[in-house]
């Protein structure tokens, strides 16, 4: 079994996106695990996940909207493969119109 985390930062900021809803999801969208980034935008999820195709939704309009900030994405939504044994941290880089993922460590 692997784990899995996250890191959600405000790239227009610069600063760490506390606040955001995440969905730690199968891939066919069956939610396991449901969370509010921290202080420091991150979210360790507790849950074991199996190898495979996994997913983590990201509620970024209604963080921007919290903040009286416009944004294009309502929605985040980041598909990734779980191998197993390892832990998988998945970062993401957050701006009102784009946004951009990354495998961290």
């Amino acid at each position: 079994m692997s784990t899995a985390s996250t890191h959600v930062l405000d790239a227009v900021l610069g600063r760490p996106a506390a606040g955001v809803g995440v969905v730690l999801g199968s891939a066919s969208g069956v939610p396991i695990e449901e969370a509010v980034t921290d202080a420091d935008g991150r979210v360790r999820f507790a849950a074991e996940l199996a190898a495979g195709e996994h997913r983590l939704s990201f509620a970024t309009g209604a963080w921007f909207a919290a903040q009286d900030r416009a944004s294009f994405h309502p929605r985040v939504e980041i598909s990734f493969g779980v191998t197993d044994g390892e832990h998988h941290h998945v970062a993401l880089l957050l701006s009102p119109f784009s946004y951009t993922t990354y495998r961290g460590s």
